[in-house]
C-alpha cells in the first residue's frame, strides 16, 4: 500500500524547508504555510522515493528527500508521469498537471543531481488541489490514471 511517507513545507521562497505531521490544504491556497500554494498549477508538488532514490543511485550520493524541494514524499507507489492523473490523500484529491522539471538548485546540492532527475518523471510532479482538507504523514495514497 501506498503512503505519504514525508511532508515538508517551505515558509519562504527558497529557504529551507520545514518538516510538518500533518498539514491542512485548500483549493485557493494550496498547502498552509507554504509559500508556493497559491501558485495555481504547482500548489502541491509530490516525490516520489523510488524515483529520488534511483537518481541518488546514479550520482553516488545519499541525500534527504527534502533536498528535491518537493512537498510530500510519497513511498510505495509509482510516479503518474500523466497530466490529469489524481491522486489521492486522505480526502484531499490532487491533480497532476505536470512533471517537476529539475533546475540549477539541484546541481548546488550535488553535482550531477539534475540530470539524474530529468529521465521519467524523476523530480516528481507539480499538481493542483481539486479537494483540500488535512493530510498526515502514514495517509494512504492513491493513484487513478486519466482514461
Amino acid at each position: 500500500m501506498a503512503n505519504l511517507k514525508s511532508i515538508a513545507v517551505a515558509p519562504q521562497l527558497l529557504k529551507p524547508l520545514e518538516f510538518r505531521d500533518s498539514v491542512s490544504i485548500t483549493v485557493e491556497d494550496g498547502i498552509d504555510g507554504d509559500a508556493r500554494g497559491q501558485n495555481a498549477g504547482r500548489q502541491v508538488t509530490l516525490l516520489f522515493e523510488q524515483d529520488w532514490l534511483a537518481a541518488c543511485d546514479e550520482i553516488k550520493a545519499e541525500l534527504p528527500w527534502q533536498s528535491r524541494r518537493a512537498n510530500f514524499l510519497v513511498n510505495g507507489a509509482d510516479n503518474p508521469q500523466s497530466v490529469g492523473a489524481k491522486i489521492m490523500i486522505g480526502d484531499v484529491i490532487l491533480e497532476v498537471m505536470e512533471e517537476t522539471k529539475p533546475c540549477q538548485l539541484m546541481e548546488r546540492v550535488a553535482p550531477g543531481l539534475r540530470r539524474a532527475l530529468e529521465p521519467d518523471w524523476r523530480g516528481g510532479v507539480c499538481c493542483r488541489v481539486v479537494r483540500g482538507g488535512r493530510v498526515k504523514q502514514g495517509d494512504r495514497v492513491d493513484i487513478e490514471l486519466p482514461a
